[in-house]
């Protein structure tokens, strides 16, 4: 699967490292992405998301359940 937040569909971005000297290069920013296992309450099971930690938050935030129907409704995942 790709680098992909499954709860707010963040990506990695690409920029620019800058020197001193004003010289750019490529480079990427990379996501704080963790494999993690959440408890439904809807569905009595444990649910295995990659989440980043602004998912992470916005779960505790919002709950799994609801977290889970906007994602869905935003096109981040895929539920049956």
């Amino acid at each position: 699967m790709a680098k992909v937040c499954q709860i707010t569909g963040r990506k990695r971005m690409v920029g620019n490292n800058v020197a001193h000297s004003k010289l750019r290069t490529k480079r990427i920013f990379a996501l704080n992405l963790k494999s993690k296992k959440f408890w439904s309450e809807a569905e009595q099971r444990f649910v295995t998301l990659k989440v980043s930690a602004k998912g992470m938050r916005t779960i505790e935030k919002k709950g799994l359940d609801a977290a889970l129907k906007d994602a869905q409704k935003n096109g981040y995942i895929n539920l049956f």
